[in-house]
C-alpha cells in the first residue's frame, strides 16, 4: 500500500509503481481521512514508459467520495496507445522499470464525460462468478475429503453426518443457478 503520493501540482498526485511489468491489477482507494472537496473527484491515470522512454498516459477511471475505491486491470495496457491527460506539461522522471499512477482532482461533471480505456475495467460479474466457482469447488473437495462409508462410521451422539450425495446435489444446483444467472443470490 502506497499512502504517500508525490504532489506534482496543486491538484495532481502520482504514485510510483516499481516493477510494473509484473503487476496485473491496481487497486486505488481513499483512506477516509481526507475527502475530496464538494463536487470533486479524482481521475485515475496509468503511465508507463514506452520503448523510447517517453511517458504514455492512459485514463483508467475515477474515484469519488461516493465511490472511494476501484480495481483496474493494467496488464493489457502496457503496450497500448496513450490518451489525453492533465499531466502533459509536467516533466516527471521515467525509468524503464517504473510506471506511475496519476490522480488528477477534477469536477464530477468532467469525470462523467471522460472515457477510460476499455481494457482497464475489471468485470465484477466475471470475477464474482470465478470466485464463486472456485469457492464451490474448494468446499466440495474439502467436504468430500471427509467422506466415510457407513461401515467406517463410529457412533458418536454429538456429531451429525450429512450424506455426500446431499452436498453433491447442493453443489450441482448452485452451479446450475450460477450459470443461468450469476446474480440469482440477490433476489
Amino acid at each position: 500500500v502506497q499512502a504517500a503520493p508525490q504532489q506534482v501540482a496543486e491538484d495532481k498526485f502520482v504514485f510510483d509503481l516499481p516493477d510494473y511489468e509484473n503487476i496485473n491489477h491496481v487497486v486505488v482507494f481513499m483512506l477516509g481521512t481526507i475527502p475530496f472537496p464538494e463536487g470533486m473527484g479524482g481521475s485515475v491515470y496509468f503511465c508507463y514508459p514506452d520503448q523510447s522512454g517517453m511517458a504514455v498516459w492512459q485514463l483508467l477511471g475515477f474515484v469519488t467520495n461516493e465511490k472511494p475505491s476501484a480495481i483496474f486491470k493494467i496488464s493489457g495496457l502496457k503496450s497500448g496507445k496513450g490518451s489525453q491527460h492533465p499531466f502533459g506539461a509536467m516533466n516527471l522522471p521515467q525509468t524503464p522499470t517504473v510506471a506511475q499512477i496519476g490522480i488528477s482532482v477534477e469536477l464530477l461533471e468532467t469525470l462523467a464525460q471522460q472515457t477510460p480505456v476499455a481494457s482497464a475495467a475489471v468485470s465484477s460479474v466475471d470475477s464474482f462468478t470465478e470466485f464463486t466457482q472456485k469457492m464451490l469447488d474448494n468446499f466440495y473437495n474439502f467436504a468430500s475429503s471427509f467422506a466415510v462409508t457407513q461401515a467406517q462410521m463410529t457412533p458418536n451422539p454429538s456429531e451429525a453426518f450429512i450424506p455426500a450425495n446431499v452436498v453433491l446435489k447442493w453443489y450441482e444446483n448452485f452451479q446450475r443457478r450460477l450459470t443461468q444467472n450469476p446474480l440469482f443470490w440477490k433476489t
